[in-house]
């Protein structure tokens, strides 16, 4: 599916400004934990929808508890907001949460959905990241100021994958499945611009400045931490999914906004003593 450069956008809708609470679903997350800080520090009030909200907090931040998926809780959270930072996310049901958000925005009169997605959502045939396609259909036929930003995998999620890789006897090396992971921070950093300007549409995707596979994500790990070489074993990845990988269907090679921060860096980074690090 391709999106419309710019979206149809309410007249109404206008940049997000302090004396309104800005709404962020999965505040608590990953990224989150990015994002959050950025918006309060620009001076916006921040409301953040939760399942478990934490039992201390003083951080400024308004914690609203709800469920998506079943609809609890969502009505109170966007009243009174004009605009929602979507960045809940799960292995399946994203597609159901993000009509239900999107039900209930409308209904609030939400003049700007800001939704993160996923680099190959209308390339790469699997279920999970059907959900992300379908929930960026709903926003952007939702009638609501929106604005859409794919991101490639983070360096965080390739770190806990590579961290499981290599606890195995041998290192499955699945052929052809290149990754361009990209800091969290960064993608943090243009969504809190894209969420305090005007609704955007579908923006260019944001990737990580180098393309890698996962036996050379897996030795730079390696060397970080002294890990001894394993064995390699060659998978062939099957089906549809596999030729889309194999082809690059999961990345962005040309058009993106490219991170800064590489994969060595940020092994790095988490390698310095505490302290130490940024």
């Amino acid at each position: 599916m391709t999106h419309p450069s710019t979206p149809s956008t309410p007249s109404s809708s206008t940049p997000s400004n302090p004396t309104t609470p800005l709404l962020v679903t999965g505040g608590t997350g990953t990224l989150g934990g990015h994002v959050v800080p950025l918006l309060r520090a620009a001076g916006h009030q921040v409301r953040i929808l939760t399942r478990r909200p934490p039992s201390a907090a003083d951080d400024g931040v308004e914690y609203v508890t709800g469920d998506l998926l079943t609809g609890a809780g969502v009505d109170a959270a966007v009243g009174g907001v004009h605009t929602v930072l979507h960045l809940a996310g799960g292995p399946k049901g994203d597609d159901e949460a993000t009509r239900t958000l999107v039900r209930a925005a409308a209904r609030a009169g939400v003049r700007h959905l800001v939704y993160i997605s996923v680099v190959g959502a209308d390339t790469v045939p699997l279920a999970w990241l059907r959900t992300k396609l379908e929930s960026e259909r709903a926003i952007a036929e939702s009638g609501i100021g929106w604005t859409v930003l794919r991101a490639a995998q983070f360096h965080e999620l390739t770190l806990t994958m590579v961290e499981k890789m290599s606890k195995l006897p041998v290192l499955p090396v699945p052929g052809g499945l290149r990754l361009q992971p990209v800091a969290a921070r960064e993608v943090a950093e243009r969504l809190a611009e894209l969420t305090l300007a005007e609704p955007s549409g579908r923006v260019p995707d944001m990737t990580g400045p180098e393309v890698h596979d996962l036996a050379a994500l897996a030795g730079s790990y390696r060397e970080v931490h002294g890990r001894r070489r394993r064995p390699r074993l060659p998978v062939r990845l099957p089906g549809k999914a596999g030729r889309a990988y194999r082809s690059g269907a999961n990345l962005t090679l040309a058009g993106a906004l490219v991170s800064k921060l590489t994969w060595a860096e940020f092994l790095a980074e988490r390698a310095e003593p505490a302290g130490c690090g940024r």
